[in-house]
């Protein structure tokens, strides 16, 4: 399969002139070219880190949004579940650069992303935990 680059030379040419592609192999040129994933497998990681970080945002608000005091125990958890939420959205705006087809930067989005995922999670436990102890009135707003 063939992969289209951005910058290449071959794909400017407009004109159809013969002799004004660059077809000199990237090994030939000296730099060595970074290890890459392909890009239907990033845009399949794309879609999963957006409907997982919706999710962390829709507990968020939702959470946010129920009436009553907050708490110590609520400060806790919610500040858990912020940070993991911004993870996930830096992770996910990192997916969305045409870089993050190289390997290694793409590996860095989806570390910080699972970092963000664990976060949230335990910020989530946190509350629950808070609820069950009793640490505030129905922390979770249920």
């Amino acid at each position: 399969m063939r992969h289209l680059s951005l910058c290449s030379k071959e794909n400017s040419n407009w004109t159809g002139v013969k002799g004004m592609t660059d077809e000199t192999p990237a090994a030939e040129h000296g730099a060595p070219q970074p290890a890459s994933i392909h890009h239907l497998f990033r845009n399949g990681s794309i879609t999963a880190v957006s409907v997982l970080a919706g999710f962390s945002l829709s507990f968020l608000s939702r959470w946010a949004g129920t009436p009553g005091e907050w708490h110590a125990a609520d400060l806790i958890a919610v500040t858990l579940i912020v940070i993991g939420s911004g993870l996930q959205i830096w992770a996910l705006a990192s997916m969305l650069f045409v870089s993050s087809l190289i390997a290694e930067k793409y590996t860095r989005a989806i570390r910080v992303f699972l970092v963000g995922l664990v976060t949230v999670a335990l910020g989530i436990a946190a509350a629950i935990l808070a609820d069950i102890v009793g640490l505030g009135p129905s922390v979770l707003g249920g």
